[in-house]
């Protein structure tokens, strides 16, 4: 079995290197590029980097001062459905893209510094239940993917799918029940079998091999789903059973309330 330690060093490499292939992707982009409308209705590029450096900020505080991350609990209570966005648009009408860029790159350092040193077995309070120091980093790493392919598609970039996908697929399996109860849904009892083709190496495997209710499809594909990044009918995950075809319909791999997901290509 691996190293604990280890394996916690080797999910902040990963997260690392996520977002350092981002920073390349923004890094020369010009004012009209910042301001470029993404699918995230009324979020620009700039706002992707914002709220991917508020939530860094925010882990930091977690990570460093639980009883202040009360605070931002309750913040996002008394308004569920609002306080990411306030934060964005916050940060997005105080700096100017290049002030932006390096404030997140000074937070992604700090975290980084802030959760390598925590002592194993460490649990950070978040949004939802306590993390693990490798579950928040692997969340970290979920969501800026998944913003960084907001910008590259309001870029018109394609970007090369890495091993790091493998991160965004488990906290995908992992959440589903989560997605049933933010909901008011009832998960179902039995474990799902979920088999995963990345473009290259072995299959992504999670779950019994005799499972009755089974999720398969390319690895990014299950992962563009599970961040609500394309609509279902637009990728090529398939499900036997019932269950199994009903988590697809609301799969999150993310916290908070349930996302509206995007619409198919054909509607847009």
């Amino acid at each position: 079995m691996p190293d604990a330690t280890a394996v916690t060093a080797a999910v902040l490499d990963d997260l690392r290197e996520e977002g350092d292939e981002l920073d390349l992707l923004v890094a020369g982009l010009s004012a009209g590029e910042w301001a470029a409308p993404t699918p995230a209705e009324g979020w620009t590029v700039a706002h992707q980097i914002a709220h991917l450096n508020w939530t860094d900020e925010v882990a930091l505080v977690a990570a460093t001062e639980p009883d202040a991350f009360s605070a931002e609990v309750e913040k996002a209570l008394e308004a569920p459905g609002t306080f990411v966005d306030e934060a964005a648009e916050a940060a997005v009408t105080a700096l100017t893209p290049e002030a932006l860029l390096v404030e997140w790159r000074e937070g992604r350092a700090r975290l980084q510094k802030v959760l390598r040193a925590a002592p194993a077995g460490t649990k950070l309070p978040w949004y939802g239940p306590p993390m693990s120091v490798a579950s928040m980093g692997t969340a970290r790493l979920m969501e800026t993917w998944a913003h960084g392919q907001d910008i590259a598609d309001a870029l018109g970039v394609t970007r090369k799918p890495t091993a790091r996908l493998r991160h965004v697929a488990r906290i995908g399996v992992r959440a589903r029940d989560y997605a049933y109860f933010v909901r008011g849904l009832q998960p179902p009892g039995e474990q799902f079998r979920v088999e995963l083709r990345p473009e290259e190496g072995e299959s992504v495997v999670y779950g019994p091999e005799d499972a009755a209710q089974r999720v398969t499809g390319p690895l990014l594909d299950f992962c563009l789903l599970v961040t609500q990044r394309a609509h279902r009918d637009d990728l090529a995950v398939e499900a036997v059973g019932a269950d199994a075809g009903q988590w697809l319909d609301i799969a999150q791999a993310f916290a908070g309330p349930a996302g509206p997901g995007r619409p198919r290509k054909a509607d847009r």
